[in-house]
């Protein structure tokens, strides 16, 4: 994300101009985004013409519009975002308070402004601009006759590539049915990797599998491309790191994050960070439960005794509706971060972020235990009775 101009009031309000760079940029303008924003870019809108003997043309003509944003829609797979408002400033081709709906996309400058620019969505400008954020991993889960071809952004785990082949049992005396299509189904899963993968940004490739599946099929992988003379694939060997998954599903990407030769490799990369932090956060509730806490009522008791350590928090509450409910949500961030807490902003795109959001979206590891809550709940549970 490219920072064009950044033009804030003493009080917050004020507008900024950005230019999203990358797939991964989108992910960041859904969320800086809220219904009430002022959203200026340009856009094509459809204007019908009269000419001078009466007969009536529609062209489309590119303008520029402000709009007050109404709805947000984000295609996290397309990585396109759609958004639909009024327009609330004078233009030649659109009344005012009429409906127009812009397509936001890479390369294409755009100003938003806000009654309030909060710390949380102040962070997320910093992060988008920063480009050590964008140390890429890739992975490819599997199993046999399935796998899934994923990036793992700073922001969200995407699916590249599906692959699955039916591939029939071994038979007594008689394999080379299902030799044939497990050779086909590595076979696919090389392309898919050759055609998503780009091998100059990412810096990890993981090749994750229950059993056997993920060395059988990096060993023909290799010998296939020592045997074609594939450079992009022999120069980059080194970057592929085998690890254990329960399945070749995308939910079994976590365990594959969690593998301790993984995180020591991808230490630097924000998604490592997240799947840790949740780690620690179950361990905690299982051998200290008075010290792992979830549930915004919860948390909040847990940080008026300044007790947290660490802030588990979805980028999900960010977005919501209610202007107050969200300022709820900043205020404990910045309250943490005063008390020295640790935040760690999750995303709802990656696997940790999902988990996250079933646990309400909102956890906290703790400093020391704090025991009077869950004793006050038995008391207010016994008085109810």
């Amino acid at each position: 994300m490219k920072l064009v101009r950044k033009d804030l009031e003493k009080d917050n309000a004020g507008q900024v101009t950005l230019i999203p760079e990358e797939p991964e940029d989108m992910w960041h303008t859904y969320n800086l985004l809220q219904v009430g924003d002022s959203l200026r870019a340009s856009t094509i809108r459809k204007v019908q013409t009269e000419s001078a003997t009466g007969s009536v043309g529609s062209n489309r003509i590119r303008t520029t519009l402000t709009l007050c944003v109404e709805a947000i829609d984000f295609d996290s797979q397309a990585c396109q975002l759609r958004v639909k408002g009024t327009n609330i400033q004078e233009n030649e081709y659109v009344k005012m308070g009429a409906y127009h709906t812009i397509e936001l996309e890479p390369n294409r400058q755009f100003t938003l402004a806000k009654k309030q620019w909060d710390s949380v969505v102040l962070e997320r400008i910093e992060q988008a601009c920063d480009p050590a954020w964008s140390a890429d991993v890739a992975a490819v889960v599997m199993q046999e006759g399935l796998a899934h071809v994923c990036l793992v952004t700073p922001s969200m785990t995407l699916t590249r590539a599906k692959v699955e082949v039916n591939i029939p049992r071994k038979r007594k005396g008689n394999c080379s049915q299902h030799d044939r299509a497990l050779e086909r189904f590595y076979e696919q899963v090389v392309q898919a990797i050759q055609r998503h993968i780009n091998f100059e940004v990412v810096k990890c490739v993981l090749v994750a599998s229950p059993g056997f599946v993920r060395e059988q099929f990096c060993d023909y992988m290799f010998q296939q491309a020592v045997k074609t003379d594939n450079k992009l694939l022999l120069e980059n060997r080194s970057k592929f790191l085998q690890v254990h998954s329960s399945s070749g599903h995308k939910y079994a990407l976590k365990e594959a994050l969690c593998d301790p030769a993984v995180t020591s490799r991808l230490s630097d990369t924000k998604a490592a960070g997240e799947v840790k932090a949740l780690d620690d956060f179950y361990k905690m509730l299982q051998h200290e439960p008075d010290r792992a806490f979830y549930g915004l009522k919860h948390v909040e008791k847990a940080n008026e005794a300044m007790a947290i350590d660490t802030l588990l928090i979805s980028d999900e509450l960010f977005r919501h509706q209610d202007v107050a409910t969200r300022a709820r949500y900043v205020k404990l961030v910045d309250s943490v971060r005063e008390n020295m807490g640790t935040v760690r902003i999750f995303s709802s795109l990656h696997v940790s972020g999902e988990q996250l959001g079933k646990l309400t979206g909102v956890a906290a590891i703790l400093r020391f235990p704090v025991a009077e809550l869950s004793d006050q709940e038995d008391d207010s549970s016994s008085e109810e009775d």
